[in-house]
């Protein structure tokens, strides 16, 4: 891990960017619930998805409506260091799935010092983490996501495109690049047991993610019927109510995997 840190700070040979500077004050307060996503082949979780709460549990458009520009990379920053501080404090053993804000990330290199930091003082692994952001995050040019999943890619991290089918860009972003995941959208998962047209798009999305190496997540699962569904087209990477509900500061046990 100290290679790797040393590595990005050699990246960014300028210092921290202008906003690794903006925004020390006026910390927001959180804490994260924690939900699995579960692997069928092993019925067991395969990553904890980290989903930002207030500090006694409130909902997350509590805290995500104090974010502005003034403060949104200190707050994306502390979402990251402090999901990490909890999942070590729980020995979770498992992947750590954790949102990040593309748009405040300045600098791939200099923004991911924190991370390192976090991970090394915490003794989380750092190749336990999966990045994952919104596909349709339409704030932030295509040219800087890319280089945000690139350098990530390059120091170890999973990564992953949450909500995919939702926004406008997927199959184009997937062209330009190939996450480790792409979480479905719970949209295009909700009935599809029941669902031809849902079932003809998923199939080809699962195909052609089989093609380019890239592991399907089904989100949003919330009967038998639609688990059963996707579980035999081959999506055994599975998250939502019907398995678990997120837990505050908590690894909810795992129910229906099988």
């Amino acid at each position: 891990m100290n290679r790797i840190l040393a590595a990005s700070q050699a990246s960014s040979p300028g210092g921290p960017c202008q906003g690794c500077k903006s925004g020390q004050d006026g910390a927001i307060d959180m804490a994260f619930a924690f939900q699995p996503i579960v692997d069928l082949t092993t019925g067991q979780p395969y990553a904890y998805e980290a989903l930002v709460r207030g500090p006694d549990g409130q909902p997350a458009a509590s805290v995500l409506s104090q974010v502005d520009d003034a403060n949104r990379y200190q707050f994306d920053q502390r979402c990251r260091t402090t999901a990490i501080e909890l999942a070590a404090s729980m020995g979770m053993d498992r992947y750590l799935s954790i949102n990040f804000m593309p748009n405040a990330v300045y600098q791939p290199a200099a923004c991911i010092r924190t991370t390192f930091e976090a991970a090394e003082r915490t003794g989380f692994p750092p190749d336990r983490i999966i990045f994952e952001t919104v596909e349709g995050e339409s704030i932030v040019d295509r040219a800087h996501l890319l280089s945000i999943f690139r350098a990530y890619k390059s120091y170890g991290f999973q990564t992953a495109i949450d909500d995919f089918g939702a926004g406008y860009s997927g199959l184009t972003l997937l062209a330009d690049f190939q996450p480790d995941l792409i979480k479905l959208d719970m949209a295009l998962v909700r009935g599809i047991d029941a669902d031809v047209p849902r079932q003809r798009i998923v199939a080809g999305v699962q195909a052609i993610c089989t093609d380019l190496g890239i592991r399907v997540i089904a989100e949003g699962i919330e009967t038998v019927g639609e688990r059963d569904f996707l579980a035999a087209q081959g999506i055994t990477l599975m998250q939502g109510y019907l398995f678990a509900k997120p837990a505050f500061k908590a690894m909810p046990p795992v129910s229906n995997a099988s």
